[in-house]
């Protein structure tokens, strides 16, 4: 028997704050508890008619047996910069400056082997989907973590990176419309994230996988659409948000030719590429009537709004949200994230994420996910009034 010892990178990984969450779980479930599970961002709604049907088509064809293109068939990267042209009147072109990845997940994950060294610093928000400082320590690079907090909007203030740090930074993540804290951000906002960018040579990686969950006619921007943002970064999309497919895997990235060719480098030396088929759905998707997303987004703002006016009948503190599927709800004072998580969990049933989970930030909030039907967000909302806290 030999000794099995962990590398480096992985002794650097954050413990795994969820487990506790996942035990206590099982265990009121072992209780016989209807639990209610509004911890995960994983849409409950399914995947619309027309794109399966392209796939069970794309499936049979014998010519998709076989190994994709590294960075994407032809077709699908055209019907990327079609869709750009569409919905943000970005140009783009298809050959260069896309790349088709498997989820927006693994393209953030990959980002930072192309272009971080060991030593270098990748500026990081937080609180924030864990990927972009998983991704810097996995390159070997420093995560200098930019706080999100409600008195900037849940917006990094970049005028508070000290310049010493900005001057050893390679990559800048940014998130909007933004997990967790469903916070949007304007072109003014990208316009000073492009500034920055070109004063520090830094490159941008905007993550816009929540850019169509959008409601009350709100249509959040890309930040491709602000003058030289081409010249700094990058933006990826998901087809998981949009179009319901989170099992699918195939999103996409876009931007910077010279940033889509290092992370297509990197895929093409540890991937094989997206199952044509799925490309073939992912391009029925993108060039196919929109009505399935208009109704996937009146469906979620239904919810959002049966949520926040129960929350908020509730005594708790939430505010509307324009974008995303969660809600970033403020925890009573005399409770700590990790504490009332718990407390909503062992006396209601409810599975909820404490904020700090994502990062020190978050502490102070739970987030709730919209993924469950209104029946059971109605039930939730009467749970907690029951229990009170």
């Amino acid at each position: 028997m030999i000794k099995i010892e962990k590398s480096e990178r992985l002794k650097k990984l954050p413990p795994y704050l969820f487990a506790e969450i996942d035990r206590m779980k099982e265990e009121v479930r072992a209780r016989g508890v209807d639990v209610i599970d509004l911890g995960v961002g994983d849409p409950d709604l399914p995947t619309p008619p027309h794109i399966i049907t392209r796939l069970n088509e794309a499936a049979t064809d014998p010519q998709n047996h076989r190994y994709p293109s590294y960075s994407g068939m032809n077709g699908f990267k055209f019907s990327v910069a079609r869709w750009y042209e569409r919905r943000f009147g970005v140009p783009l072109d298809p050959q260069t400056e896309v790349v088709s990845l498997i989820g927006s997940k693994e393209g953030i994950a990959h980002l930072p082997l192309a272009f971080v060294n060991p030593g270098d610093v990748a500026l990081v928000p937080s609180p924030a989907y864990p990927v972009y400082h998983i991704g810097t320590i996995f390159a070997g690079g420093e995560p200098y973590y930019m706080p999100l907090t409600k008195e900037n909007h849940f917006l990094p203030d970049l005028t508070t990176i000290p310049p010493e740090v900005a001057e050893k930074a390679r990559l800048l993540f940014i998130n909007y419309p933004n997990n967790p804290t469903a916070a949007v951000a304007t072109v003014d906002f990208f316009k000073k994230v492009v500034a920055f960018a070109e004063k520090y040579n830094i490159i941008v990686c905007h993550d816009a996988a929540y850019s169509e969950m959008a409601f009350d006619g709100y249509r959040p921007p890309s930040f491709l659409e602000v003058e030289g943002a081409k010249g700094v970064g990058i933006e990826l999309h998901s087809l998981s948000k949009t179009y319901n497919m989170t099992g699918w895997r195939i999103g996409f990235a876009v931007g910077n030719k010279e940033v889509i060719a290092g992370l297509g480098q990197v895929k093409s030396n540890i991937d094989s590429g997206v199952f044509q088929a799925i490309q073939i759905a992912g391009m029925a998707a993108l060039d196919g009537d929109q009505t399935c997303v208009r109704e996937m987004q009146a469906v979620y703002a239904e919810r959002r709004d049966i949520l926040v006016a129960g929350l908020k009948e509730a005594g708790l503190n939430v505010e509307k949200p324009r974008a995303t599927f969660y809600l970033w709800v403020e925890v009573p004072r005399r409770y700590t994230s990790a504490e009332f998580t718990a407390h909503l969990l062992s006396k209601a049933g409810i599975v909820t994420t404490p904020g700090n989970g994502f990062g020190a930030p978050g502490e102070g909030y739970i987030r709730m996910a919209l993924t469950v039907g209104k029946e059971r967000l109605q039930e939730a909302v009467q749970r907690i009034k029951n229990v009170g806290f």
